[in-house]
């Protein structure tokens, strides 16, 4: 427990790695990284701050260095770095995510506390993430290719790079900041998984275009050594190795590969993430996560832990997996909790303790570490009643005009002309026809497609679709499982409707091989809506993106009514004397998203694991507090506050 004692009189870890001056940045030997020429082995920690409140970064941060890491570990997310073709976002645009996109300030606060950076801008990032980190406008160019050596993309990847790597080429080691290495490509060996062959001209144009902007820290992929050998990687660059059981199988492969380089474990996961529907919150023992860093540090290695503190997947932008069996398509939940070190709050851990004696053994370098920060005040407010609503016809009477688009046929979100013409990414959209021939027992299906990912359907504002609660419903109509579904619209009498198709975007894959990516969302173009067999043209199509602008520009809200007949907007309000920390108790909700002050803390569902929504108190003001949630099935009078996470059954 040397390393940890704060009572000696140690150096910082910058005074040790730079004393006498720079002149090398982390190179590699056989058996040992050196970084300015002295031996290291990387303790790293994950913490995206993207899924972090800023207000709380160097709280996070500190506690990775208080545990006795030397590193931090980030991935750069293109989607929300530019938003719209040519539009970027570096912490100081008008994006709802702007506020958490400033990676420069993040990683100059990384250094601040004593950190050294390990930076993982791959275009793509994997990560539990909507579409991998990659903008959804890149779907709208016909015969792109991501993450290859496609024209098109790599066009596209040159651009954000030019932005991008700027802001980091002056934040290297060898430039007096914190940054070690960076990461060409995430996981590529995963892309021949269906057997195709690797890009590697892909991979070259990466390197080249990273040291164009004069990067010059070791660059590394990442990939499982046991499922995807050598393949994803490239002559010269460190392979490193993502897993969390068999170590030394996974070393020992690692080290036959490459002899002349040291093991380095870029994603060891500590615990896992959670889908929609699963039975439980995955978790991992402290004793089995405990043997397993010991052994990687044992064999030796040095080592990253994925995650070290996971954060929230804030807004719409969880990812998506898919499988083999059924139920086929798979949506993360909101909590990134992972079963982390430090919680998705930021709190301790038994995990926590076990890394940091863990690490005290290892570690041969005695430097300060801080002493562990205090954990933050959580508060489990009083209950507030919902005092007002916008119905279904309300919500989309407020829908900005451009935001509308006529078209003969359905169209999928992302080839829709909103958005200064990069389509929809995120949320719902709305196909409403306003004068369709209804007969008493009609039938509505979806010819030559299904819904991606969920459809309700709605007759003069009246949901037709039942609630959604099980996966066995998945199979019915509504959903991505199923195409040329069928529905029966009963109803009173014979005459002229509105018909309301709204579709959930429940996140995009970000994992898989090429064909796994072709993300589109809504109703695909060759889709037909059939009623009673013949064919409805004639659509409007409304996006309903709920962007923090629109949520706080509402007004002239309703009486709460008793009865709910299709997706409605609630607002509620919390008054509030010191913000702390919280959580929303989502049980006896459906399913919908909730907005605090307009900031869209994620998506709820019934079906669970969890059941909570966590609120930082950065994102609460003192005073008046505007709740608004947007509910598809089931309402309640009440907004329940707890002062812990629901993440597992009820």
């Amino acid at each position: 427990m040397l390393a940890l004692h704060a009572g000696m009189d140690l150096p910082t870890l910058y005074e040790y790695y730079t004393e006498g001056g720079i002149t090398a940045g982390l190179e590699t030997l056989p058996d040992t990284f050196q970084l300015n020429k002295k031996n290291i082995t990387i303790f790293s920690g994950a913490i995206h701050y993207f899924r972090v409140h800023p207000d709380y970064w160097r709280d996070r941060l500190r506690k990775l260095r208080a545990a006795g890491f030397n590193a931090v570990e980030t991935y750069i997310p293109w989607n929300l770095h530019e938003p719209e073709r040519d539009k970027y976002d570096f912490g100081h645009g008008s994006s709802d995510m702007s506020l958490f996109l400033d990676v420069v300030k993040y990683i100059k606060t990384a250094q601040e506390e004593d950190l050294l950076v390990l930076v993982r801008p791959s275009p793509y990032i994997c990560a539990e993430w909507d579409f991998g980190g990659m903008p959804s406008w890149l779907l709208q160019y016909p015969g792109l290719r991501v993450r290859s050596s496609e024209t098109q993309y790599v066009d596209r990847v040159k651009k954000y790079n030019s932005r991008l790597m700027p802001l980091l080429e002056s934040l290297q080691f060898t430039k007096g900041g914190p940054i070690i290495a960076f990461q060409l490509e995430n996981e590529y060996g995963a892309l021949t998984e269906d057997g195709s062959e690797e890009d590697v001209d892909y991979l070259k144009f990466l390197k080249e275009d990273y040291e164009k902007y004069g990067i010059v820290e070791l660059l590394y992929t990442s990939d499982n050594p046991i499922s995807h050998e050598e393949r994803g990687s490239l002559p010269g660059v460190l392979q490193t190795a993502n897993f969390q059981i068999n170590p030394e199988d996974e070393l020992s492969l690692l080290k036959k590969f490459q002899p002349d380089k040291p093991g380095m474990v870029m994603e060891y996961w500590s615990g896992w993430f959670d889908h929609w529907f699963e039975k439980q919150h995955h978790t991992t023992s402290v004793e089995a996560f405990s043997d397993v860093l010991e052994r990687i540090l044992k064999f030796p290695a040095s080592v990253n832990l994925y995650m070290f503190h996971g954060g929230t997947n804030f807004g719409f932008h969880n990812g998506a997996n898919i499988q083999d069996e059924f139920p086929h398509y798979l949506a993360d939940v909101t909590s990134y909790d992972y079963d982390a070190p430090l919680t998705e709050t930021g709190d301790y851990t038994n995990k926590y303790y076990a890394c940091k004696h863990i690490v005290a053994k290892y570690n041969k370098v005695l430097t300060k570490v801080p002493s562990s920060p205090v954990v933050s005040k959580k508060m489990a407010y009083k209950p507030i009643s919902v005092t007002g609503q916008l119905n279904f016809n309300q919500i989309i009477d407020r829908i900005a005009p451009e935001d509308r688009t006529k078209s003969d046929s359905v169209v999928h979100m992302e080839k829709l002309p909103v958005n200064n013409g990069n389509g929809q990414s995120y949320g719902f959209v709305l196909y409403r026809h306003a004068e369709v021939a209804v007969r008493v027992n009609s039938t509505l299906q979806i010819k030559n497609g299904a819904f991606y990912d969920m459809g309700i359907v709605l007759l003069d504002g009246e949901r037709k679709t039942e609630k959604l609660t099980s996966t066995s419903q998945l199979l019915q109509f509504g959903y991505w499982e199923t195409k040329n579904a069928k529905l029966s619209l009963i109803s009173a009498s014979y005459g002229t409707r509105t018909l309301d198709i709204l579709v959930e975007n429940w996140g995009r894959v970000n994992f898989g091989v090429h064909a796994t990516f072709d993300q589109r969302k809504g109703l695909l173009e060759n889709t037909k809506i059939l009623l009673d067999d013949e064919e409805v043209t004639g659509w409007e199509i409304v996006s309903l993106q709920f962007k923090s602008k629109w949520v706080n520009s509402l007004d002239a809200w309703g009486p709460v009514s008793s009865h709910m007949t299709a997706p409605t907007l609630f607002l509620a309000t919390l008054q509030v004397d010191t913000p702390y920390d919280t959580f929303l108790d989502m049980r006896g909700w459906g399913r919908g998203a909730v907005f605090i002050n307009g900031f869209n803390l994620g998506r709820y569902f019934s079906a669970g694991p969890t059941h909570s929504l966590y609120i930082p108190a950065p994102l609460l003001k003192t005073g008046t507090n505007h709740i608004v949630v947007f509910e598809l099935f089931t309402a309640q009078a009440q907004l329940v506050f707890t002062d812990k996470p629901i993440l597992g059954p009820e």
